[in-house]
């Protein structure tokens, strides 16, 4: 990777926490070997970042893959802006969120990073939600999308936010949201959930030109690239938003909030669809690697 960099080769970022929180074992093992697969296969060159005994680390090799893979469950600290210095600090190994790898991957060089799907505005912050009063709960993801000068690539925002208020705080931020291939905003588990995207691009080559435009303008923020999840595997509309709302309602009665929430809803919407969400967001995973590869690979012939 460093060589890649050094000779100007385009280098993709991706994040580790899909390693070690977001998937079981080996499945978590098999979507991170696939997804830098993908950005081979796109010519460009795959950086994943993780933290060990006290170094960030900007691309791992494949042992070090299989090592935070098969880390004891509870023993991998997440890392994100709020948190890193302390996921520096404690030892072993810490898996970068989105903050975090956008962080580690700007100071690498790197101007492309694929993940799944970011966080953003939860339901119920900004307002009373079912028996609970208005949290502030907001992901530092979309203070680094307005801090950080970057490609971002996903699958929009996880659909279990409250999606258009995350719409709003990016355009407040100034963060260019981009789908590709459509005019609404990919759904994450759904191609699709009705909510119109701010901007869109016809493929990654017209993507790779607004970003370039973008980063070269020096406004200082990223821009989000967001890419439908592969039909193939993707929840239809309906169904990812009836297990959604009845997950939702089931937190609610079971008084679950704070940081358990989305691990909780996430579990709990695999379980309603019978393994069928973790389906789909594996394959957006791996494609939006491939994706951003193509990106990135656009962006260096310019």
């Amino acid at each position: 990777m460093v060589d890649a960099l050094a000779a100007g080769s385009p280098v993709v970022a991706l994040e580790s926490t899909l390693i070690s929180h977001g998937l079981p074992y080996p499945e978590n093992l098999r979507v991170a070997r696939a997804s830098e697969a993908a950005v081979v296969d796109s010519g460009a060159v795959p950086a994943t970042v993780a933290i060990r005994d006290g170094e960030l680390l900007v691309g791992l090799d494949d042992a070090s893959l299989e090592a935070l893979a098969c880390a004891p469950a509870g023993s991998v600290r997440k890392a994100a802006r709020p948190t890193l210095a302390a996921a520096l600090t404690a030892g072993g190994w810490a898996a970068t969120t989105v903050s975090a790898t956008m962080i580690a991957a700007a100071a690498a060089g790197i101007d492309v990073f694929a993940t799944g799907g970011i966080g953003g505005v939860h339901r119920g912050a900004l307002g009373a939600s079912g028996r609970r009063p208005s949290t502030f709960d907001i992901s530092s993801d979309l203070e680094e999308l307005a801090r950080t000068p970057m490609v971002v690539v996903c699958a929009g925002p996880k659909a279990i936010l409250d999606v258009p208020a995350t719409l709003e705080y990016l355009e407040t931020r100034g963060v260019p949201v981009v789908a590709v291939g459509q005019d609404e905003m990919p759904g994450f588990y759904a191609r699709t959930l009705g909510v119109r995207a701010p901007a869109s691009v016809a493929d990654a080559h017209e993507a790779a030109a607004l970003a370039s435009a973008h980063l070269e303008l020096g406004l200082g923020s990223a821009v989000l690239v967001c890419v439908p999840a592969p039909a193939e595997s993707a929840l239809s509309a309906d169904v990812t938003r009836r297990v959604i709302e009845r997950a939702i309602a089931e937190a609610d009665q079971a008084d679950i909030g704070g940081p358990e929430l989305t691990p909780w809803l996430l579990t709990r919407i695999a379980a309603i669809t019978d393994g069928a969400s973790v389906r789909a967001n594996t394959a957006l995973i791996v494609n939006n690697a491939s994706v951003a590869g193509g990106i990135a690979m656009e962006m260096a012939a310019r």
